[in-house]
């Protein structure tokens, strides 16, 4: 049985965690087929969009407890080397040229929020649950820490990373962790309209603002004017921005190249 489910739909690509009887729990196998998923997206000029799930009652419940027992006994190098793959995972899913959904049942926990932060949209079940607990294990959130301090900010990740509490959707959604949250049984109809929000989009729009909002993060809008007008000046003499711009003045819907 795959450890992560691989399914095309049209132009959504579903990622899908299979392992229900661990509670979806990271392993190197799943670490594995859910780069190689990422690579999948990124080079098939087809998907417009991917949702990021997990099978059964949890999203992702982090690291599975027979790897964690193994790598007790590894070497420095060997943890080493565990963790460039995961965080080579991370930055192939994170900087994907199509936007990812995350659906979020159950709990996300340790590189379960991990996975939520490298999604662009979050829409999570009322009851769901998460936790940074790495600390709680006498070890720390360190691969996932980049994806989620930019999402949740310093003072959220202070509270987080440093006492491993467990946290509701409300206070994820609060700290922007999460964007939608909806009963569990209105769950995959969330998630199927923020798919429809992406279809109705720009592919080459969307694409170029992921790679903008990467670029100029953080930055003064001073120091960035040079990358923000080139961008909307390429865009706008694009075949997409031309499109969407005579489909606004004629009322009616564009015509995308994808």
């Amino acid at each position: 049985m795959p450890s992560v489910l691989v399914e095309h739909d049209g132009p959504v690509l579903r990622l899908t965690l299979n392992r229900p009887d661990v509670r979806n729990a990271f392993d190197e196998e799943v670490i594995r087929a859910l780069t190689a998923g990422a690579v999948a997206g990124a080079e098939n000029q087809s998907v417009r969009v991917i949702v990021l799930a997990g099978n059964g009652k949890t999203f992702c419940s982090g690291a599975d407890i027979g790897w964690m027992a193994k790598a007790i006994a590894y070497s420095r190098q060997e943890n080493l080397t565990e963790a460039e793959d995961m965080a080579r995972m991370l930055e192939r899913l994170d900087t994907l040229p199509v936007p990812v959904i995350g659906r979020i049942q159950g709990a996300a926990l340790g590189g379960g929020v991990g996975l939520a932060a490298i999604c662009d949209i979050v829409v999570a079940a009322d009851d769901a649950v998460f936790a940074l607990s790495e600390v709680r294990l006498g070890i720390l959130p360190a691969v996932v820490a980049p994806y989620v301090l930019r999402k949740i900010g310093v003072s959220a990740a202070r509270e987080f990373f440093l006492t491993g509490v467990r946290f509701d959707a409300a206070r994820a959604r609060q700290v922007g962790l999460v964007h939608d949250v909806v009963p569990a049984d209105a769950l995959d109809a969330a998630v199927a309209r923020r798919v429809a929000d992406v279809l109705a989009a720009s592919p080459t729009g969307i694409a170029r603002a992921k790679a903008l909002i990467r670029e100029i993060a953080g930055a003064h809008p001073d120091d960035v004017i040079g990358v923000t007008t080139n961008a909307i000046a390429s865009q706008r003499v694009s075949g997409e921005g031309q499109e969407g711009l005579r489909a606004f003045l004629e009322k009616r819907k564009p015509r995308w190249s994808a």
